[in-house]
Formats: C-alpha cells, sequence, structure tokens
C-alpha cells in the first residue's frame, strides 16, 4: 500500500483518479481548495478508511509525509482560467514550487498534469514532446499555457538541481462523466446544449479539431507514467490521437441526443487553437502499450446518460 497524495483530487479528473488508486489498494489523501473541484464529487469515498479529504490551497506550503504525488490542482476549461488569470498562475507556479518541496522533504515521487496547451497554436502536426509550441505569452490564455510551461520547468530543474524524481504528463482533450455543465469545455457545451435543445454554439466556422480522451483512458496513463522507472521523466502526451473537427463533434452528440438543436457559429476566441492532435508513440513505448481504448462515440454514450441524469436532478431537463 503507498500513500498518495492528489492535488485538486475534488475535480474531474483528479476524483477518477482518486477513485482508481484506491480501488488498486492504497491510501489516498485528497487536497482541493474548491475553487473548481466539488466535495459532491468524492463524497461517496468519504466512508472509505483508507480516503481522506483536506480542505486546502496549493498555494500555500502542505506538510504530510506520502510516498507518490499527483499534482492535479489547477482549474483547466478556459472559462475557468481566465475567471481570475493571477490565481490560475500562482496555483501553476506556487502550486509546482509547494509540491515540489514536499517531494523533496519526503523523497516522494511526483507527477506534474500539464497540458497540451503547452504547444498553443501548434505549427506541427501532430505534436510530438519534442515541439517546444507556439504560444502566445501575452495573451488572454497565457495564464493558464505558460503558467504550465513554467511548471514543466521548474519539475525539469527540481529533477537536475535536487534529483527529485518527477514525471511530467501532457494531457488532451479529455472528457467524461463528472465534467460541471457549465465548465465550458466544448463536450460539455454541446452535450448541455442538445439535451436542452437549445443552439449548439460552435465558435469559427467549425473546422477547427480537437482530439477527445475519456477519463478511464487517462488514468491509466498517469498511473502507468507514475509507475516507470526513475530514470524516464517525460514530458509525455497522454491523449486520444482519433482527431476531429468541432462540426463532427456536434452532429455526433445530435445523433444520440435525438435533440432538435441547431448549429449556430460566433466568431473564433484570441489564441484559439486551429489543430490539436497529440503523436502518443512515445506513450505507447514507455508506458507497456498504452493507447486509449474508448472511441468517440462510446464515451459520448456514458458522458450523455451523465448528464441527462444530472439535468434531470438539477431541473434543468
Amino acid at each position: 500500500m503507498k500513500r498518495i497524495l492528489v492535488t485538486g483530487g475534488a475535480g474531474f479528473v483528479g476524483s477518477h483518479l482518486c477513485e482508481y488508486l484506491l480501488n488498486q489498494g492504497n491510501e489516498v489523501i485528497c487536497l482541493d481548495n474548491y475553487f473548481t473541484g466539488k466535495k459532491q464529487k468524492i463524497v461517496h469515498l468519504m466512508n472509505n478508511p483508507w480516503f481522506e479529504l483536506i480542505r486546502h490551497d496549493v498555494t500555500m506550503p502542505f506538510y504530510i509525509e506520502v510516498d507518490e504525488i499527483y499534482n492535479l490542482a489547477c482549474p483547466a476549461s478556459p472559462v475557468h482560467y481566465q475567471y481570475n488569470a493571477i490565481k490560475t498562475i500562482k496555483t501553476s507556479v506556487m502550486g509546482a514550487i509547494n509540491m515540489l518541496g514536499l517531494a523533496k522533504r519526503t523523497r516522494a515521487k511526483i507527477l506534474q498534469a500539464s497540458t497540451s496547451e503547452v504547444y498553443g497554436d501548434p505549427e506541427v502536426h501532430p505534436q510530438p514532446e519534442s515541439y517546444w509550441g507556439n504560444v502566445n505569452p501575452i495573451g488572454v490564455r497565457s495564464c493558464y499555457d505558460e503558467g504550465k510551461r513554467c511548471a514543466e520547468s521548474l519539475f525539469m530543474n527540481y529533477y537536475h538541481q535536487n534529483n527529485v524524481r518527477i514525471k511530467i504528463i501532457r494531457i488532451f482533450n479529455t472528457y467524461g462523466p463528472k465534467m460541471e455543465p457549465n465548465d465550458g469545455r466544448v463536450v460539455s457545451n454541446f452535450i448541455v446544449q442538445a439535451l436542452q435543445n437549445k443552439d449548439i454554439t460552435i465558435f469559427g466556422d467549425g473546422n477547427q479539431t480537437r482530439s477527445f480522451q475519456y477519463v478511464s483512458d487517462l488514468v491509466e496513463g498517469m498511473v502507468r507514467m507514475m509507475n516507470t522507472d526513475d530514470s524516464f521523466t517525460g514530458p509525455i502526451n497522454i491523449g486520444n490521437p482519433g482527431e476531429f473537427t468541432m462540426l463532427q463533434l456536434a452532429r455526433e452528440i445530435l445523433d444520440i441526443t435525438g435533440s432538435k438543436s441547431k448549429i449556430v457559429h460566433f466568431p473564433l476566441p484570441e489564441d484559439d487553437p486551429v489543430q490539436r492532435k497529440p503523436d502518443i508513440s512515445l506513450a505507447h513505448e514507455k508506458l507497456n502499450g498504452w493507447e486509449p481504448k474508448v472511441p468517440l462515440r462510446e464515451g459520448l454514450l456514458r458522458t450523455i446518460e451523465y448528464f441527462d441524469k444530472l439535468l434531470i436532478e438539477e431541473g434543468r431537463r
């Protein structure tokens, strides 16, 4: 049994990770300040004697004895991370410093949940880990993009200077149950709009692409990365290489839901990437043949079922 700290553990991905780690027979400490996380996502774990929930902000130092740390704490959707841009940067940078300091003191292994946003609006397609990216350092998305890039730099410097055992993953668009209806991510936006028979809002002409990864595939990739040999630090892409336009995604959701919604177009937001697709050959090589298992339609069916039930419970459907 390992004692594992998950920062941002009451968030969308973090809650799935906490559950997975508990099921693997570990003791799990979930740390969250509930800026975007919610206690409802992990309340069903509270009766497990090996689960502990602590309300804390990673921008402040934290002291505990652990074997592993998964550093997920940071708002991840544009609506949330742009709401308080300074707080987003502080969470990424100061949170990384505090968690790396904890890992150094306890000699714990630590994984940084970085993002495909470090590639910005990429000029290389698909994006390999060797690509340095095309990021606007002063744009509206820079609080998240550059915060995560700085965190990666901090992780590498703690590795080289202090021999901290680090892992860096770059997460591509992920979806699934426990997403928030109002988080501003494209999958949740389209599903909620379709279930409520409201207009499907597409920004731009809808031909921009994304790669959508079901949350269980991400969690498995994260844990496999944590369990790799200490000599391999990453960064490594964790995503689904299936590439879809926004129009394709919208039509798939309309088909599944049988919605009467119409597709409407709005101007493309500033610095919104035109293409996004991971090169996962390194993950396949280093993570024992890891690759996504859940196809888009199957994952959408599960996610739509979750949102349908949630909206009915909230009286919004």
